[in-house]
C-alpha cells in the first residue's frame, strides 16, 4: 500500500513574509495553550511544547505557555511546569471564575491576551476542550484554524505549514494562513512525541486580568459528574495496546482481545467497523476518527490496516499484525506480521504470555 500523498502548497501562493501587511510584524513568538481541568494538565500540552519549541527555534523567537485557570497553586504549578518542557515565558490568566471550563470565559481570556501580546502562532490540543475553545477563539479573532494536524513546520518565509489528513486520510494537505494572524492549529494527543522533562526554575511569568464577573457568563455549573466509563479507557497513553477488527468475526470473539490485554496488563481497542457494528464502544476506537496511540507494543488482530487506522498507530514502537490475508495493508507498516487466523492464535498467545508472566515462571527464571 502506498504512503499517503502530501499535497503541494496551494496554487497562487505568491505572498511571502515581506509582502504581508505591515502590522503583521508586531505578531511574534509561538504560544502553546496549557490545557488543565480540575487541577490536571492534559499531556497533549507538553507534547505541543515539544513541537512548539522546534518552531520557535526555527523562527528565532520565544516559546510561551498560556495558562488559564483558577487562582492559587493549580495555575502557578502549571505555569512552573511549562518551563520544564521548554517554555521561555508563561502568560497566566488566573481567576476563580475559570476554575471549570466555560467557553465564554475561556474565549474572553484567550482572545484578550492574544490581542494584547500578539503571538504569530497559537497551538492547542485537539481534545474536547481544545476543539471547542480553538474554534470560538479563531472565530472571535477572525483568523484561520487548521484542525487535527499531524505535522507542523515553518516554511522559508516563516509561515506556519500545518499538515493534516484529508479525503478520508488518503491525502495529506499542508495548509497556510497567509493573510491573518495569529496562525492557529490544533493537534491530537499522541501525534507529537512527548519531550523529555528537564527540571528548570520558573522563568518570566506575565499575569493578565480576566475582566469578567459571574453575571457576565451565561453558562452556569451546578455540579460536576465524572464520566466513569471514559475514565476506564487510557488508550492514548497506554504502553501496550491490543486491538481487534472485523477479522474476529463476532462480538463474542472480541473477548479474546480483552483476555490477552488483561494478561499483558495492557489496554484494548478496536478499528472503526467494530464501533459502527456496536460491538465496542466509541471510546475504544483507534484511528483517524478515534484515538491516536504511541504504545511501546501494539498487537492488531484481524485488522486490515486501512489508512484511517494507520494514522492512529504510526507512532507505535513495535506493531505486531495478525491476519489471515497476507496482502492486508497492515503488513505494509507492521514490524512483525503473522499470517494466521487470529481467532485460533490469540488464545494460544494468551496462554503463552500467562505462563511466561506468572509468578511461578518468574521465580524459575530468577533462579
Amino acid at each position: 500500500m502506498s504512503e499517503p500523498t502530501k499535497a503541494p502548497a496551494p496554487s497562487g501562493r505568491a505572498a511571502t513574509k515581506k509582502e504581508l501587511p505591515e502590522h503583521f510584524k508586531s505578531y511574534r513568538h509561538v504560544w502553546v495553550f496549557v490545557e488543565q481541568e480540575r487541577g490536571q494538565v492534559h499531556p497533549v500540552s507538553w507534547e505541543l511544547m515539544g513541537a512548539g519549541r522546534k518552531l520557535a527555534d526555527k523562527l528565532k523567537v520565544d516559546l510561551a505557555a498560556v495558562v488559564i485557570g483558577p487562582q492559587g497553586e493549580v495555575s502557578r504549578q502549571a505555569a512552573a511546569e511549562a518551563f520544564c518542557y521548554g517554555a521561555d515565558l508563561a502568560y497566566v490568566v488566573a481567576d476563580d471564575l475559570l476554575a471549570d471550563y466555560r467557553n465564554e470565559a475561556y474565549t474572553k481570556a484567550l482572545t484578550d491576551i492574544v490581542n494584547t501580546f500578539k503571538p504569530e502562532i497559537l497551538l492547542l490540543g485537539a481534545t474536547t476542550l481544545g476543539r471547542d475553545l480553538a474554534g470560538s477563539v479563531a472565530t472571535t479573532l477572525l483568523t484561520g484554524l487548521t484542525a487535527d494536524c499531524t505535522e507542523l513546520d515553518v516554511d522559508p518565509d516563516g509561515s506556519l505549514a500545518a499538515t493534516r489528513p484529508t479525503f478520508g486520510g488518503s491525502l495529506l494537505c499542508t495548509i497556510y494562513t497567509l493573510n491573518y494572524r495569529p496562525q492557529m492549529a490544533t493537534v491530537r494527543p499522541r501525534v507529537m512525541p512527548m519531550p523529555e522533562r528537564v527540571a528548570r526554575d520558573p522563568g518570566r511569568i506575565v499575569t493578565h486580568p480576566l475582566g469578567l464577573v459571574e453575571d457576565d457568563i451565561v453558562t452556569k455549573i451546578r455540579a460536576f459528574l465524572p464520566d466513569r466509563d471514559s475514565a476506564k479507557s487510557n488508550l492514548a497513553y497506554a504502553d501496550v495496546v491490543v486491538a481487534g477488527g472485523l477479522g474476529l468475526g463476532s462480538p463474542e470473539n472480541f473477548q479474546l482481545v480483552r483476555q490477552l490485554a488483561a494478561v499483558l496488563g495492557a489496554d484494548y481497542g478496536c478499528s472503526r467497523p467494530l464501533v459502527q457494528k456496536g460491538w465496542v464502544t466509541s471510546d475504544r476506537q483507534i484511528g483517524q476518527t478515534g484515538k491516536t496511540i504511541r504504545p511501546k507494543l501494539y498487537i492488531a488482530a484481524g485488522i486490515s490496516g486501512a489508512i484511517q487506522h494507520r494514522v492512529g498507530v504510526d507512532g507505535a514502537d513495535l506493531i505486531v499484525a495478525i491476519n489471515t490475508d497476507k496482502n492486508a495493508p497492515i503488513f505494509d507498516f507492521a514490524h512483525v506480521g503473522i499470517v494466521t487466523d487470529a481467532i485460533r492464535f490469540l488464545p494460544a498467545l494468551t496462554e503463552a504470555f500467562r505462563a511466561r508472566l506468572s509468578p511461578h515462571s518468574r521465580d524459575r527464571i530468577a533462579s
